[in-house]
């Protein structure tokens, strides 16, 4: 029989978090486990590949379990259906999965065990343009199963969840994500930065419009130095912008850069925020960035919007972006908005009642 107290968390690289927005989800989630004193009822499980030896066999208190999958790409479907398997024959009484690729598991982990299931449906991850049309497909598809077969849903933005109820009938628990609290600041005298500059961070995939935002900021009507951290190497698009721009004077195109201090200090220096993401909810780092008290350039979508409650300004060419960039750096503008991003945040993407909400459903 399954035990109630006990929950796994599935469809993360793993801890501690070192990739992206669901690590830091379930970080936060085994913290705040730690402090109400049940860290021990967590198991969450882990890619061995992309986690550095030693592996740490526990977290906060939290169990920490190995798979020899990665957690991304094509290997994450395996990844996720041997972890929900593996949760329900080790008697989890309840399962929060974070995205839909496991769901094609879903219907038999339903008829053989009693293991509630909790999905996180992510960002319409079959939207993104990065798919080719059988990727889409599938992708497709196990969102359909995962909306039909889990016991609750969790939309992270109110696009998503308006999506849900008009294609399968469900109606999710809306929660959002957390901004984070600023980590210390390194030094910065090895990243070489302008003084001053504008800040853009993603992942090298077309959908973050980052092609864009380069040839915006790489036409001389934008006086304002860019820096753009992103995994440049990882894929072919980014490899080809890298390539194209990496000797512009007014662009610093850095490789991805997860230590949280460093991070920050690459923040810290910012003057406007460019947010490039056209797909996946309430994306996190548009949340840190509201957090960290910066005027906001947003790619024009439903979710971003939502996401930042009207107050970002908004772009959608390389025109607008300019022009969008010249007046975030006006006094009398930036800072205004700057606040209000700020306390947009402080008011609505507080940790403590993201996690909180999830404690709910998963009953601890």
């Amino acid at each position: 029989m399954p035990d109630a107290h006990k929950v796994a968390i599935i469809g993360t690289v793993g801890l501690p978090a070192r990739y992206g927005g669901f690590e830091t989800l379930a970080g936060e989630l085994v913290r705040a486990a730690a402090q109400r004193g049940v860290a021990h009822r967590l198991t969450v499980w882990c890619s061995a590949p992309q986690t550095p030896a030693p592996r740490p066999t526990e977290h906060l208190g939290a169990a920490l379990r190995y798979l020899p999958l990665r957690a991304n790409g094509v290997q994450s479907i395996p990844y996720d259906v041997l972890s929900l398997l593996q949760a329900a024959q080790s008697g989890h009484g309840a399962a929060l999965v974070l995205g839909v690729s496991g769901a094609v598991a879903l219907p038999l982990i339903r008829r053989l065990s009693g293991m509630r299931i909790i999905t996180h449906l992510d960002g319409l991850e079959w939207q993104r343009p990065k798919w080719g049309g059988l990727a889409r497909a599938v992708l497709h598809r196990s969102e359909r199963l995962a909306a039909r077969w889990s016991h609750e849903i969790v939309a992270d933005n109110p696009e998503i969840a308006t999506h849900i109820r008009q294609s399968y009938g469900r109606d999710p628990a809306q929660i959002a994500y957390g901004h984070e609290n600023a980590a210390p600041i390194a030094p910065v005298e090895d990243l070489n930065l302008p003084v001053r500059y504008g800040l853009a961070i993603a992942r090298a995939e077309p959908e973050n419009n980052l092609a864009l935002i380069l040839d915006a900021f790489s036409k001389g009507n934008v006086q304002l130095p860019l820096v753009a951290v992103s995994n440049w190497q990882a894929t072919d698009h980014g490899r080809t912008l890298k390539a194209h721009h990496a000797h512009h004077p007014h662009l610093h195109l850095i490789e991805a850069e997860y230590d949280p201090a460093r991070l920050n200090a690459i923040r810290q220096g910012a003057a406007i925020y460019l947010h490039g993401h056209s797909a996946g909810g309430t994306n996190p780092i548009l949340v840190r960035m509201m957090g960290a008290g910066l005027p906001i350039a947003a790619w024009d979508c439903g979710f971003n919007r939502a996401t930042t409650h009207g107050r970002a300004a908004y772009f959608d060419s390389v025109e607008s972006l300019q022009s969008v960039v010249v007046r975030l750096c006006d006094p009398a503008h930036g800072p205004l908005m700057a606040t209000d991003l700020r306390t947009i945040a402080e008011q609505h993407y507080r940790w403590e009642d993201v996690t909180a909400a999830y404690f709910r459903l998963l009953g601890l």
